[in-house]
């Protein structure tokens, strides 16, 4: 995490929002004391469990109705 004045990070601040969306945390200091911490807006991502997903969908039933039959019958019932 890079520590910045807010004298420094007004200077710098389209440099630093970079390294923010880079995924790094920026501390902003006033007269050497913490203020604020800056962080991305964006959700970190995390990975898909595909063995949990496999066994979640082990658990669920078939359906009766193929998916071609079920998608054609609700375009028809949206023309009306």
């Amino acid at each position: 995490m890079g520590s910045y004045s807010v004298a420094q990070t007004k200077a710098h601040l389209s440099t630093l929002l970079e390294q923010i969306e880079r995924g790094e945390e920026i501390l902003i200091t006033r007269r050497g004391r913490p203020v604020a911490r800056l962080v991305s807006a964006a959700k970190k991502k995390t990975p898909l469990d595909l063995e949990k997903l496999r066994k979640l969908r082990a658990t669920q039933p078939m359906a009766k109705t193929p998916a071609a039959t079920l998608i054609r019958t609700m375009r028809n019932a949206a023309r009306y």
